[in-house]
């Protein structure tokens, strides 16, 4: 086992490697300043831009990224209050204070640290668990990995956020999103509509970039203004280090809680930080100063969040059930290679699970330290206003979407699934167990086939099945106890769970929903037996769980939308028609032109900027892009009129 991390640690040796690795942290640090966007929009910006590059090259760009975002996001939360990603919520109700006192530096200092010792625990723990559960793996057989997928589902669905219902139906579509194209056990064509281009089904970079890049790009546009007002950092760097130092109980406390959250699928970073926070103050005698500008609610929750990460590539990488959305993209990453995590992985690239270990632990060095010394330079990106950011960014989006089968298509499906994740955000959907349902749809369909093939209906009774299972019933029924008999089910969520739109386009949206799954079941009834028993198996509960949610949220008291949310919707349903006329450029002109026009149009028309700093900007982006596409080896796309 030693002999693989050595050969592993060897290729960061290599140039091309450790550019990569530096690639993938500056990446992971801009967008973790950025609000909302966080690890999951990170690397599925960085998804398409694999395709050229070898498994373990594309494993170091994509982990690099990852394992720096939720060190950067802590500059967000602490100047403006404002988490740049869900998981750094819990660090504002301390470290926004003490930003408010002139301790800014103290508050980043010692948030940095603590990310970069939380992380380099997560990997200490992920290296040990390999010598630990590498005998278990390998006594698996498809039955046991069948029931890991669907642990994994039910805990992506039901413990993800304030609506365990939304999350179950959430994954279920993502399950039958998963099923479009060519059935892998079965001669037949599922969903297609008589589309070619959905026969190979639709490519994971075009869901996760719609669901979470473009969604997330419409609603910080259509918020507008500029991140964030101008504070300064102050002083107080070194007492940070100090304060770590003094509070390394904490420190360890918090990293152990993030590993635990991340070894369990569907908890995530988020519910990690505000456990880890929820221990500090407990254990704490004086709990009256957190909320108020403790520094030890700035440290557990910042050494936790980091260590979640390390301890997500545990059920993803030796049980292929991947622990949240950010592993969800890794392991069909690893898919795209042809690469089955578990215990296939184990036996035969033990040397790649050791390559993802080096670079988070790397990675998670390196940007902390860029974090620490570059933070008044990245602090000034949170003065900047976003819609001079989005060009840039929605080129990239598009760009790295058509690499994906290099087909007008991808760009279509994105473009679709950006305006569903948009509807999905804004009526309290949550969006990770869709995109964990969609990458999760070939290994748990290949185990549940293989199991009946081999076992008939006998793989039931199976010890292992039978634990599983009892696990399944148990966590249903605490469901069931603690979250269906309060409001926040029935459309009354609050925070990334609350219904911004009101209740008529909630309840409208669900119907929809019952009525895409019971169309889905009917054409399924049409496809052979092994080709159908898939998508009925998602598409059953689903109806089922939105019959009930349509009750619930009928019931629920109505709540009217606040008052700007009438104008933000229409400006996003504007900026969605703007990428669409960017497409219409696109298959015009092709890539180059369609891209220059739509970046000066929308720095001059939308943004109001100058024409000449919008034409520097503009040739800047183009000149970025056709460099970055020579060096990738990757294919612009060719206009109708032009090509």
């Amino acid at each position: 086992m030693w002999d693989a991390a050595l050969i592993a640690l060897e290729r960061f040796a290599d140039p091309v490697h450790l550019g990569m690795l530096m690639a993938g942290v500056l990446a992971g640090t801009v967008i973790g300043i950025l609000p909302g966007l966080g690890g999951i929009a990170c690397v599925a910006i960085l998804l398409p831009f694999i395709y050229t590059l070898d498994v373990h090259t594309a494993m170091i760009l994509l982990v690099g990224s990852l394992a720096v975002v939720h060190t950067s996001d802590t500059i967000t939360s602490v100047l403006i209050g404002t988490p740049g990603s869900a998981a750094a919520a819990a660090t504002i109700l301390d470290g926004h204070p003490l930003a408010k006192q002139g301790q800014a530096g103290r508050a980043l200092s010692a948030a940095f640290l603590s990310s970069l010792i939380g992380g380099l625990i997560g990997a200490v723990f992920l290296t040990l668990s390999l010598p630990i559960a590498r005998p278990l793996v390998l006594l698996f057989g498809s039955p046991e990995l069948l029931m890991l997928c669907v642990l994994g589902l039910s805990f992506a669905g039901f413990l993800t956020g304030g609506a365990p219902l939304k999350g179950g139906l959430a994954a279920c579509l993502g399950l039958l999103l998963g099923s479009v194209g060519a059935a892998p056990a079965d001669a037949v064509d599922r969903y297609t509509f008589g589309q070619l281009y959905l026969v190979d089904g639709i490519p994971l970079a075009g869901v996760a970039l719609g669901i979470f890049g473009i969604a997330e790009i419409v609603g910080l546009l259509a918020k507008g203004g500029q991140i964030a007002e101008r504070i300064p950092l102050g002083g107080g760097w070194l007492q940070g280090v100090k304060d770590v130092i003094e509070n390394w109980g904490i420190v360890v406390r918090g990293a152990l809680i993030g590993v635990w959250a991340g070894i369990l699928p569907g908890i995530g970073a988020t519910a990690g930080s505000w456990m880890a926070y929820g221990h500090v103050v407990a254990m704490a005698r004086d709990r009256e100063k957190f909320g108020k500008g403790d520094i030890r609610g700035v440290i557990g929750p910042e050494s936790a969040n980091n260590s979640v990460e390390a301890g997500d590539f545990i059920p993803t990488l030796l049980f292929s059930v991947p622990g949240g959305a950010p592993s969800a993209i890794l392991l069909g990453a690893l898919y795209f290679y042809g690469i089955q995590p578990g215990p296939r992985m184990v036996q035969e690239n033990l040397d790649l699970i050791f390559t993802i270990i080096w670079s988070f632990a790397i990675a998670n060095t390196v940007g902390a330290a860029l974090c620490l010394f570059l933070s008044p330079a990245l602090a000034r990106l949170t003065w900047f206003p976003f819609a001079k950011l989005a060009p840039a960014i929605v080129v990239t989006i598009f760009f790295g979407a058509f690499q994906s089968s290099q087909q007008f298509g991808d760009i279509y499906a994105m473009l679709g699934l950006g305006l569903l994740g948009w509807l999905m955000k804004q009526l309290g959907w949550p969006r990770a167990p869709f995109l964990v349902g969609f990458v999760l749809t070939k290994p748990t369909e290949q185990y549940l086939w293989l199991s009946i093939e081999r076992y008939g209906f006998d793989w039931l009774w199976r010890p292992g099945v039978i634990v599983m299972g009892i696990l399944l019933l148990a966590s249903i029924v605490w469901i069931v106890r603690h979250r269906l008999g309060g409001n926040n089910i029935a459309g009354e969520e609050s925070g990334e769970d609350a219904v911004l739109l009101g209740k008529l386009p909630s309840v409208l949206f669900t119907i929809l929903v019952l009525a895409v799954s019971a169309a889905a079941l009917y054409e399924a009834q049409e496809f052979p037996y092994l080709g159908a028993i898939f998508p009925m198996a998602a598409t059953i509960p689903a109806i089922f769980m939105a019959a009930a949610q349509i009750v619930l949220e009928v019931r629920a008291t109505a709540q009217a939308p606040a008052a700007e949310t009438g104008k933000k919707t229409k400006l996003a349903l504007g900026y969605l028609v703007s990428f669409v006329v960017y497409l219409l450029l696109i298959l015009l002109f092709g890539f180059g032109i369609a891209t220059a026009l739509f970046t000066f149009g929308f720095l001059y028309w939308l943004v109001r900027t100058g024409w000449f700093t919008a034409a520097i900007y503009t040739g800047v982006l183009v000149g970025v892009t056709l460099v970055m596409s020579w060096l990738l080896n990757m294919y612009w796309p060719e206009g109708i009129l032009l090509g």
